[in-house]
């Protein structure tokens, strides 16, 4: 059975994007890298019925002393990781919190480890989860069992800026991309709230699945699944994320033979000649979705 398309919007945003954390979770299957992707409620105002990573915007409380008092890594360290001078080492810092947070609370999976140490395990992650069905705040269940988030367990990976033409909702990010291992004593699963499915996905069956039209993809997750599937397994990925500063992406929308088109850095629409990422330049909206003006079968031929 077929998904349904995105409908383009045609309007411009004047409001800044708003800053946000995305997680790619990883973990080593049978036949190698697996990533979670996650199904958002149809209900949702922001890429309704798609497929996505966990992620969500960035909180002030999430930048709070408290709650950097609670993390693995000094701000200074992660202001360093981020590679992005512009940004301050609390703003930096509160990145990987909100990471953290929205990897807790849209998968169930816990970063942190206990007073004496000890990595979070299903048994304490259960426990968070209790309490923040309860009604606890993020930090309060942090202060309550007494754990530490392990911040340095996120590998920064891309930046994705939203143009201001945003292509599929009326809404701007400035969105921080992060890699992380699912810890192996735990398990994923999605809130049925603001997701209604999750599923463990080689990167290259989820473009095939993209392909068959059984899930959709916005451009974003298009485009780092391309990427991922030339790594074999989760030590590949995020050795290469490691080796290099997270870079940034900034769509920039035009028309091509009538419909809305993207260029991505290295493509002869975008003001940045020097290609950042592997992969196609631009996509182009055909039939409901974004995808190579090749076609989904250029991705293919690109691997």
């Amino acid at each position: 059975m077929s998904t349904p398309g995105f409908t383009l919007n045609h309007e411009v945003v004047e409001t800044p994007p708003r800053p946000s954390a995305t997680v790619l979770m990883l973990r080593d299957g049978d036949a190698g890298l697996e990533i979670l992707m996650q199904r958002r409620s149809d209900e949702s105002d922001v890429l309704g019925g798609a497929y996505v990573f966990p992620g969500g915007k960035i909180d002030r409380e999430d930048g709070d002393d408290d709650m950097l008092e609670r993390i693995d890594r000094s701000a200074a360290e992660l202001q360093s990781a981020l590679g992005d001078p512009a940004l301050d080492a609390r703003a930096a810092a509160a990145c990987f919190v909100a990471a953290a947070r929205e990897t807790f609370e849209e998968a169930g999976v816990l970063l942190a480890v206990s007073a004496g140490g000890a990595p979070a395990d299903a048994a304490l992650a259960a426990e968070a989860t209790r309490l923040s069905r309860e009604g606890f705040a993020f930090i309060e269940v942090l202060e309550h069992l007494d754990l530490h988030l392990t911040v340095g367990a996120l590998t920064p990976w891309s930046r994705w800026v939203t143009p201001r033409m945003p292509s599929l909702a009326r809404k701007r990010f400035d969105s921080r991309f992060f890699l992380a291992r699912v810890p192996h004593d735990q398990v994923a699963r999605h809130d049925d709230r603001e997701a209604t499915d999750s599923v463990w996905l080689a990167p290259r069956r989820a473009l095939e699945r993209f392909a068959e039209r059984k899930i959709m993809l916005a451009a974003p997750q298009l485009m780092s699944l391309f990427e991922l599937s030339a790594h074999p397994n989760v030590d590949a990925a995020i050795g290469s994320a490691a080796l290099r500063w997270p870079r940034r992406i900034d769509p920039m929308p035009f028309e091509h033979d009538g419909t809305r088109a993207v260029a991505y850095p290295g493509d002869p629409r975008h003001a940045e000649q020097r290609p950042v990422m592997p992969g196609p330049t631009r996509l182009v909206f055909r039939d409901g979705r974004f995808e190579p003006v090749g076609g989904v079968q250029e991705l293919f031929s690109r691997a």
